[in-house]
């Protein structure tokens, strides 16, 4: 074994891009597909999914790479680049569990050798929205790593976690214009018990604020079952006849769940749409701003999941529905997908 790597319990530890093209190299000769995982380290159980994911989707006999690179790109002035939470001990221990290969863990200097670099991957228009909006410049370093770090491992498919769903659009939009021969997976969101959606910076949360974080996670299922209970309604209704004296003679002849699908159609009213399924959510946040501490909202926002710009009311087909707040000095994202009338 070189000097460049070590084992822990029969996973590489990589520290060097040198070090990385050795080892991939010896991959090339007959081996199977090669999956990586980025992450910035502080691995929980929703990075222990993704590298899960990867090892199912290239089996036993591929090869399962984990990044760990706190990237200073694509944090802000005054944003927690310091106070970033860096833990590789536990995290060989979190990756080899979960079933990685190896882990390149590379230096700032290692990735960017020749200081900040000077060009980089523009996100575009999608770039300049909602997460894009509040960080300015957060998705340009994102990709530009991202760039980078599918040019250093070679795989054959990426896996990302849909928790962050703008990142994981533009990523796929990136692989897409610019011609990376890679495939990009989405992995559904990992939730806590309570439904909060695992973060490494849920360790920054107080017991106080842990509790009106939840807010987050209850403001996008209430939505979601908003949808889900309207859209169930109008499906029983539009099974039977649309005549209130039919409903009226069912009610006599003791046939209640008919007489409450033909009432169904002369109360339910048209599809809910996506107004409705914004203020549900809305009403669990407003309440949480009321909390101790409060929740402070940056955005809720209801977006087309291929552009992440919001849709009307009458949206028909996949939508996202985002949210992003503080409490206290953590800030938190969060997002659940929804299908308005026929899934597409």
């Amino acid at each position: 074994m070189s000097r460049s790597r070590t084992t822990t319990r029969d996973l590489e530890l990589v520290p060097t891009r040198e070090a990385l093209r050795a080892l991939l190299a010896t991959r090339r000769t007959g081996a199977g597909r090669t999956a990586v995982v980025m992450t910035m380290g502080a691995l929980h159980d929703g990075h222990a999914e993704l590298v899960a994911a990867a090892r199912r989707h290239v089996g036993e006999e591929g090869f399962v790479v984990v990044t760990v690179f706190v990237n200073p790109l694509q944090f802000g002035a005054g944003e927690d680049l310091d106070r970033y939470p860096r833990t590789l001990d536990a995290d060989l221990a979190t990756a080899a569990g979960a079933g990685a290969d190896a882990v390149f863990a590379p230096s700032v200097d290692e990735v960017y050798p020749g200081g900040s670099p000077q060009v980089r991957i523009t996100a575009g228009p999608m770039g300049e929205v909602l997460e894009g909006r509040t960080r300015p410049g957060h998705f340009d370093g994102m990709l530009t790593v991202v760039a980078k770090l599918l040019h250093l491992t070679s795989p054959d498919v990426a896996l990302f976690g849909q928790k962050d769903a703008q990142q994981l659009a533009l990523i796929r939009r990136m692989v897409r214009d610019l011609n990376f021969p890679v495939e990009i997976v989405g992995v559904p969101t990992v939730r806590e018990e309570s439904g909060l959606a695992r973060s490494s910076r849920n360790q920054y949360l107080s017991p106080a604020e842990r509790g009106t974080a939840l807010a987050l996670s209850r403001a996008l299922f209430a939505a979601r079952d908003r949808l889900a209970a309207q859209q169930a309604l109008h499906a029983r209704a539009e099974a039977v006849p649309a005549a209130p004296a039919r409903a009226a003679a069912l009610s006599a002849m003791g046939e209640a769940r008919a007489a409450a699908d033909a009432h169904a159609v002369a109360q339910a009213g048209p599809p809910v749409g996506a107004d409705a399924v914004r203020a549900a959510a809305a009403a669990v946040l407003d309440e949480a701003a009321l909390s101790a501490p409060p929740l402070l909202l940056d955005y809720l926002a209801l977006v087309d999941p291929a552009t992440f710009t919001e849709v009307a009311d009458d949206h028909t087909g996949d939508a996202v529905l985002a949210v992003a707040a503080k409490v206290g000095a953590t800030r938190l994202i969060d997002n659940i997908p929804l299908t308005f009338g026929a899934p597409q």
